[in-house]
């Protein structure tokens, strides 16, 4: 009998293939279709349930589903023994099936249904061990999503005043007219909250307490791209005061992201923090107009950083669900092709010549050159471009090289047939992805014409964070010397900037406090005075009160009521 895991991930591969073809045939024929269905019509305002097909949601599914089904796959044997495989795989059907509602949607309300759908079912994800870390991960993950769900209602609301919700329609209007600048704002909020911008970055990282198959789907190409898609669709209504603003904040986030990796030893939350270094580049390039670029960064980033959590699973499942780099080491010995997936992946990552990282992200740092744009915006994208080198090597130093450092008596190998299988499925791609996408999204080439010095800039970028993230690794830090102020920068780039400390305690200082006044003074006070315990106190003594009297006279009822049926008795004689 087939188990569930291998059903559903040859209907994604499938419709993958179907999806891609379909993409393809409508890139080279310049056609979309829209599909209207009236679902009810009040005041004039109809809701209609819309869904767009074109070259770039029909591509983006493709992807999406290609991805999950090398991770179903791949969660066949990472949650063997699980009772619950089965709960577990249909939540992440439900979770692709919501992304997909999303991606075909140029409707706001069938977009708030798949927007929806992923923040529950991303919530009943992050907690499915069910331990004390994982909820308040999960809580942390749906109350931030939340935010973005009241922006796109608010906006819902608002669009009733142009009569339809069909946003696709109004685009170039909304850049102009003051009124329709709102829905665009609010649409940035939603997306800054789903791609964790600043400042609500910090659920990113607490999300990984979810199962490592749920991770590399999420961090590749659903949840948090959801935001960077709904930008790339709303991208013709931005003016250039509202992209400026918007720029600083991702440039921000790419490069605080960047330096947290530098400086976590957490396996999953390093390439958490990657994840959100890449969609701060995304973000950025696309306030700068360059929306094709930023979809084929988001297409390229998928099918490397969903490889790099599958092997990262991988090592963690091995290691006995240790996630601790500082515990690995030698692991190229042990694990020789799960390891060369794992650089493979990181490399890519980097923007290593030739590998699918490379030809997005040197185009995007070519065409910023190109830009006429100020120094420091120019600046932090090429100093990014170097920390994700640096963070990468010092993942790979830690984890590949060197002794191992966790167990002598171990059983690591490389001979988990299944996951192996799922992770060869993402190589190929992740290997010549890159160039296959430019060949099929841009037929037309970039002119870019840039000094020699300017276009070498991204590979010396590169080259140099490579040696300067090995040489901060090797390098022996004296803890005698100014131990506390090298423990305080450290505590506070991982922390990033202690943005967690300020969106968890920082929030909910006020508002517990004044619950507990709130429960002092009127639930355990007047409250408790007047309310249910004192009418319950009242009736006690009542029936008290009553009990002793009927007790007492009990007699002389007894006697009254004998001498009454005496008389009775007499007046009938």
């Amino acid at each position: 009998m087939l188990s569930i895991c291998l059903i559903y991930s040859s209907i994604f591969f499938i419709f993958s293939i179907i999806l891609f073809i379909l993409s393809l045939n409508f890139m080279v024929l310049d056609y979309s279709i829209i599909l209207e269905l009236e679902m009810l019509s009040l005041n004039s305002t109809s809701i209609m349930m819309t869904l767009l097909f074109d070259w770039m949601s029909l591509l983006f599914m493709s992807f999406v589903l290609f991805i999950s089904s090398m991770v179903v796959y791949y969660s066949k044997e990472y949650m063997l023994g699980d009772l619950y495989i089965n709960r577990f795989i249909m939540l992440v059907s439900m979770f692709v099936l919501s992304m997909m509602l999303l991606i075909i949607s140029p409707n706001l309300i069938s977009i708030l249904l798949g927007w929806d759908g992923l923040g529950l079912v991303s919530y009943c994800l992050v907690i499915y061990y069910q331990n004390i870390k994982s909820y308040n991960a999960g809580m942390l993950t749906a109350l931030t999503n939340r935010l973005g769900d009241v922006a796109l209602l608010i906006a819902i609301s608002w669009m009733i005043n142009y009569g339809s919700w069909n946003y696709i329609y109004y685009l170039n209007f909304m850049k102009n007219d003051y009124f329709m600048m709102i829905i665009s704002y609010l649409v940035i909020f939603a997306s800054f909250t789903k791609s964790a911008q600043i400042p609500f970055s910090s659920w990113l990282p607490a999300a990984m307490a979810a199962p490592t198959p749920v991770s590399s789907l999420v961090h590749s190409s659903t949840l948090v791209t959801a935001g960077v898609y709904l930008l790339i669709r709303f991208n013709f209504s931005f003016n250039e005061n509202m992209t400026m603003m918007m720029l600083f904040i991702s440039s921000m986030t790419m490069f605080m992201a960047g330096l947290g990796a530098n400086f976590e030893y957490d396996l999953k939350k390093i390439i958490a923090l990657s994840t959100l270094s890449q969609l701060g580049l995304m973000m950025s390039i696309l306030f700068l107009g360059e929306y094709k670029l930023a979809f084929f960064h988001l297409l390229t980033h998928a099918l490397f950083k969903a490889l790099l959590f599958m092997c990262a699973g991988s090592i963690i499942h091995n290691l006995n669900n240790c996630q601790d780099i500082r515990y690995m080491g030698g692991l190229i010995k042990q694990m020789p092709l799960t390891c060369s997936f794992f650089n493979i992946a990181n490399l890519s990552l980097c923007g290593v010549p030739f590998l699918s990282g490379f030809y997005s992200k040197d185009l995007i740092l070519e065409v910023l050159s190109m830009n006429y744009l100020n120094l420091f915006i120019y600046m932090v994208f090429f100093i990014s471009t170097g920390l994700t080198s640096c963070y990468t090597i010092r993942l790979i130093y830690y984890s590949l090289m060197g002794d191992f450092n966790y167990l002598g008596l171990n059983i690591i190998t490389d001979k988990n047939n299944i996951m192996l299988k799922g992770m060869s499925g993402l190589i190929l791609l992740v290997i010549f992805g890159g160039s296959m996408l430019m060949w099929i999204m841009f037929p037309t080439p970039y002119f870019i014409c840039l000094p020699f010095i300017m276009k070498m800039l991204a590979l010396i970028v590169i080259i140099f964070g490579l040696l300067i993230g090995y040489e901060l690794s090797i390098f022996y830090i004296n803890y005698n010397l100014k131990t506390l102020i090298l423990y305080k920068i450290s505590l506070f780039c991982s922390s990033m900037w202690n943005m967690p400390f300020i969106s968890t305690y920082g929030v909910n200082y006020y508002p517990i406090n004044l619950g507990l006044f709130y429960y002092k003074n009127f639930d355990q006070g007047w409250y408790e005075f007047l309310g249910s315990q004192n009418i319950y106190k009242n009736l006690k003594n009542k029936s008290k009160f009553m009990q002793l009297l009927f007790n007492n006279n009990l007699k002389i009822y007894m006697i009254l009521l004998v001498l009454w049926i005496i008389m009775l008795t007499l007046n009938l004689i």
